[in-house]
């Protein structure tokens, strides 16, 4: 019978960390800044998400609990990216390939400074009429913004190989960025990709 009760406990608890990452739930999960963990622990509250603690903070300070962990958000107008040859912009037979951005989730880190986040988000590559196979590097931009106040920015080049043009490529996006510890509850990760640029 324990052991029948203790697998039901674990399997839960694995589904309430998988859950946990995901980018739908607005109010974001409990994560922990260190590597070593103690067991899922559940809150005082019974409806309140089971939340991971560190054991590793020192003794003065006591476990250091990272309640919040931003949302990340695909900024409207930016979830798609199309590449042109020749220079002809909004020509769709002239689409060398279109890239495009969905499902995201996150991850955080605490220290007692800073708040590193981890955003992925899935993506997808499809060649255009002008399309070949090769390595492409797409612009996407990852901003984060508390309130109204920009606290980080930057574009980053991933690269993506269309090896098939009657294929379409998945790849997952993946970008870390460290902030200050003390942002606040209204922060929040925006993702996209930056101006479409004329081949």
């Amino acid at each position: 019978m324990s052991v029948l009760v203790s697998r039901g406990v674990v399997a839960v608890s694995l589904m309430m960390l998988l859950a946990g990452c995901n980018s739908s739930d607005p109010g974001g999960d409990l994560v922990v800044s260190t590597v070593n963990t103690d067991p899922m622990k559940a809150t005082g509250d019974p409806a309140t998400r089971y939340r991971r603690v560190s054991t590793t903070a020192t003794a003065e300070t006591g476990a250091v609990v990272q309640g919040f962990c931003p949302t990340v958000i695909l900024r409207d107008g930016t979830a798609f990216h199309r590449s042109y040859a020749g220079g002809k912009q909004d020509d769709p037979q002239q689409v060398v390939y279109q890239a495009s951005l969905a499902d995201s989730t996150r991850a955080c880190a605490r220290t007692d400074t800073s708040l590193t986040i981890t955003a992925v988000l899935q993506g997808r590559l499809v060649a255009g009429p002008q399309g070949k196979a090769g390595t492409f590097n797409l612009p996407i931009r990852v901003t984060v913004l508390d309130g109204d106040n920009e606290v980080s920015s930057q574009v980053v080049q991933q690269a993506v190989t269309l090896t098939d043009v009657n294929q379409p490529t998945q790849f997952v996006f993946s970008n870390q960025v460290t902030v200050p510890g003390d942002v606040s509850g209204a922060t929040r990760v925006y993702v996209g990709f930056e101006n479409n640029k004329k081949k």
